[in-house]
């Protein structure tokens, strides 16, 4: 297993190695102990979702409130989809920046986004199934989105006509969302990752 930070700090692009044989294959897809010692503390396993998509889907961009925010572990266990990760914390040197991976059923890689991060994805193929592994659960009042097309992302998908949600359409551009006071603070969620990495030595001793 091969981890590798993207060029927004806190989202991890994760590699694993393959055991096949005329029988099938074998894979680590995920494993707390390599990925806490890349990010510095375990990720704390609260839900599990499978999302499934048609071609041409765009969900996002999400992102939770901070703390505690919803760090995710992400993979394609059926078809392909490009993931993206979006810096949308204020204050960040890398604010405003965007990093993609392609996660497929082939090369099968996982995306590991800390606490503060926006989170999208492009289903390149029908029935494109993705497994994420959360932190937290799910909490309505604490999810907000930015516009996936916003012009000042320029995010490249790699469709025409992209299709989104009624929600994710009517999320506002990431200027309006900052102006709003909608979005995580660099600073805070630094202090939060700091946090969970003090109980870990803590722990530890």
């Amino acid at each position: 297993m091969k981890l590798r930070e993207l060029g927004v700090e806190g989202a991890w692009e994760i590699t694993p190695e393959q055991h096949g044989d005329p029988r099938g294959l074998f894979l680590e897809w995920y494993r707390f102990d390599r990925l806490a010692g890349a990010v510095g503390h375990p990720l704390r396993l609260a839900q599990g979702n499978l999302s499934v998509s048609a071609r041409g889907v765009v969900r996002g961009i999400h992102f939770a409130d901070v703390p505690p925010g919803q760090a995710k572990y992400v993979t394609c266990v059926r078809g392909s989809v490009l993931d993206v990760v979006v810096d949308v914390r204020v204050g960040s040197p890398t604010f405003g920046r965007w990093e993609a991976v392609r996660l497929d059923d082939v090369d099968r890689r996982a995306v590991y986004l800390s606490e503060g991060l926006g989170h999208g994805f492009c289903a390149l193929t029908d029935h494109a199934t993705l497994s994420y592994l959360c932190s937290t659960t799910y909490d309505p009042t604490a999810e907000h989105a930015v516009h996936p097309l916003d012009p000042q992302l320029a995010i490249e998908w790699p469709v025409a006509a992209p299709l989104l949600s009624a929600r994710d359409d009517a999320a506002p551009s990431l200027a309006r969302a900052r102006d709003s006071g909608l979005l995580p603070v660099y600073e805070r969620c630094h202090a939060y990752t700091d946090s969970l990495r003090s109980a870990t030595t803590a722990h530890q001793h």
